[in-house]
């Protein structure tokens, strides 16, 4: 479980192909990998992956063919930023909200424009997924906990809008985004269990 909080941007370093699978490397550039052990799950861009090596400084991660169909890590290449988080521990400060790290789906960036010191950011987003994004409500966009400012229903969808202050857009891969970029989306986990609540009622 994490709370989309991101600790750190890693940089990928190496893409190797296994037998329809993948296993990405990653070199952290502040988390201290010495606090990470085999097996742990680790949220990458908001991908819940397990780390399978501990090498040099580098984190190793196996990603399954279902993982690559489902998420963007198949068109990662060597030197792309990632966002990144530990699982949380009980001690640990409960700052944003629930994040699983299994991806719901994608998010494309319409436009981004300036509001005082932050940034305001416009997404599509598919229609299974229109129903769990309300307003106020969060949303994690590429590992990264966001409240919703502003949601409008579409034929193909939903449009909503969140807001970046200064250091969310300094210690994210967010604030590298440009117009047509995608990024994996999590909806709110209490969100998703209360629609399936309704829909079995």
């Amino acid at each position: 479980m994490f709370t989309g909080i991101v600790q750190d941007i890693g940089e990928i370093e190496s893409l190797e192909p296994r037998e329809g699978d993948l296993v990405i490397g990653i070199r952290p550039s502040a988390l201290n990998t010495t606090l990470v052990k085999l097996g742990d799950s680790i949220a990458v861009a908001g991908v819940c992956l397990t780390a399978v090596s501990i090498a040099s400084g580098c984190l190793s991660f196996d990603v399954s063919k279902e993982t690559l169909s489902r998420t963007l890590l198949g068109n990662w290449k060597l030197g792309d930023g990632v966002n990144l988080e530990l699982a949380m521990s009980a001690q640990d400060r409960f700052g944003g909200h629930l994040v699983s790290g299994h991806v719901d789906g994608l998010a494309t960036l319409i436009e981004s424009s300036t509001s005082a010191r932050s940034t305001r950011m416009r997404f599509s987003g598919a229609r299974e997924v229109a129903a769990f994004i309300a307003e106020k409500g969060s949303v994690t966009l590429d590992g990264v906990s966001l409240t919703v400012n502003d949601v409008k229903d579409t034929q193909a969808g939903v449009i909503f809008e969140v807001n970046l202050v200064p250091h969310t857009l300094g210690v994210t891969t967010l604030g590298r985004l440009v117009a047509k970029d995608s990024v994996h989306l999590e909806v709110d986990m209490v969100a998703r269990y209360l629609k399936r609540m309704q829909e079995c009622s």
